[in-house]
């Protein structure tokens, strides 16, 4: 008999998944006739996670210090972690989100090695006053980048505008001054309460084995059971009104950057329906495929860089568009105008299609890349789910659904604006406002 079509795409997605006896996922997918494998070790815990309980004790964080533990936990007694990769021939890397913490790297040699590396710099964390002091500068340099760039200086703004209190509100790397605040005894808190095994994620594909992961797992103690910390999150009541409708910066840029944002109802932790269906209808109204985007590049209102995007971590879901403009209300009326005619006459069927589409494909074509496809493990492993069941729930989503969904979404009254503009140009559009009032 044929086999049915979740049994053919659980084989063709091929991820092998296993949670050990410490309470670490680990995600497995053999990719035979690869010469490289990319490891992920991911943990649920990003720069929102500032208050909490552990064990009962109340901790607060002040703004970066996950950020900052991803940088510390490259060093230890021995030495630094680079220089440990260096010799295996491996590409490591990390990175810090609003609501996890990712180490990576890319072997072609020394596999074996290279995940000795990896689990050992993160089961065995070591910070004192001084490495904190030494790392507190490299940041802070790290930090005044951050704030020359406009694209985040945009979002960040953005974010003070739709949320009260929120920690999404604070940037990712902290500030100079929330920085210097960062002890020894914060740091072991955080890998106390977050860098358990319970609370992480092992994704590796490529040229490996589930049998060599859990070996490398087996060599540090992670096949064990562990004892589980009494972990609670502690978040403020954030209130669906705005904190700001509108507010403008200024910088050296050479075009206007503007951005849209959308305050919506927070969404579960496992919604990732709920996410995929809001991309979907950004898709519709100002992807590539849409009629809105085709009008506003044709004129050149916007450069290719306009879109939309949907941001969910917990206790906080909007949605954001930004782009560049020389007339950014322009494009802003337009964009609302938009939304207010899919919103009545329905999302444009073969639109819908050819975006569905899209996105179905991207998923299957990240099952070929050894990096995409230990990413999209972690990602939804993080939210208790497999690939197999994301390409499947995407498969199912309907233009009725989202014109469902668009119905209680991109709502005017929790909507803010954020204008970049050229140094110079602020007080220019002040006045022509005030002209036209």
């Amino acid at each position: 008999m044929p086999q049915n079509n979740q049994t053919l795409l659980e084989k063709t997605v091929a991820d092998q998944w296993q949670t050990l006896p410490s309470g670490l996922t680990v995600l497995v997918r053999p990719m035979p006739g690869y010469s490289s494998t990319h490891v992920i070790y991911a943990t649920k815990f990003g720069s929102i996670d500032r208050d909490f309980c552990l064990n009962g004790q109340t901790v607060h964080l002040p703004a970066g210090v996950a950020h900052f533990l991803e940088h510390k936990m490259f060093e230890d007694e021995d030495g630094d972690a680079f220089a440990k990769y260096a010799k295996t021939g491996a590409n490591a890397n990390a990175f810090t989100s609003f609501d996890r913490t990712c180490y990576l790297f890319t072997a072609t040699q020394q596999l074996d090695e290279s995940l000795d590396v990896l689990l050992g710099m993160v089961g065995h964390p070591y910070f004192t006053e001084q490495t904190i002091a030494k790392e507190q500068g490299i940041i802070g340099q790290e930090i005044k980048m951050y704030d020359d760039s406009p694209d985040w200086r945009l979002i960040t703004g953005l974010f003070e505008c739709l949320y009260h209190s929120h920690p999404i509100r604070s940037d990712i790397a902290g500030t100079v001054e929330s920085i210097a605040e960062v002890t020894p005894a914060m740091l072991y808190d955080s890998c106390k309460a977050f860098y358990a095994p319970g609370n992480m994620v092992l994704a590796a594909a490529g040229n490996t084995t589930m049998e060599q992961i859990l070996a490398a797992c087996k060599r540090h103690g992670l096949m064990e059971p562990r004892p589980a910390e009494k972990v609670q999150r502690l978040w403020a009541t954030e209130p669906m009104t705005l904190a700001a409708t509108e507010k403008t910066l200024t910088m050296p840029v050479s075009k206007p950057c503007f951005g849209v944002g959308f305050k919506e109802e927070p969404l579960s932790a496992d919604d990732l329906r709920t996410e995929a269906l809001y991309d979907l209808v950004l898709s519709c109204i100002v992807g590539g495929m849409s009629p809105l985007y085709r009008r506003l590049y044709d004129e050149g209102l916007v450069n290719p860089g306009f879109g939309g995007e949907v941001l969910r971590v917990d206790g906080c879901c909007c949605i954001l568009f930004t782009g560049e403009s020389d007339v950014p209300d322009t494009v802003r009326q337009l964009l609302l105008d938009e939304i207010a005619r899919v919103r009545a006459a329905s999302v444009d069927r073969e639109v819908f299609t050819l975006c569905k589409n899209e996105k179905y494909g991207q998923l299957i074509e990240n099952l070929e890349n050894v990096e995409d496809s230990a990413s999209q493990m972690a990602d939804f492993a993080l939210s208790g789910q497999t690939v197999a069941q994301q390409i499947s729930m995407l498969a199912g989503l309907t233009a009725e659904d989202a014109d469902a969904a668009l119905q209680h979404i991109l709502c005017t009254d929790r909507m803010a604006t954020m204008y970049i503009l050229p140094d110079g140009t602020a007080q220019t559009a002040e006045e022509d406002k005030e002209e036209e009032e």
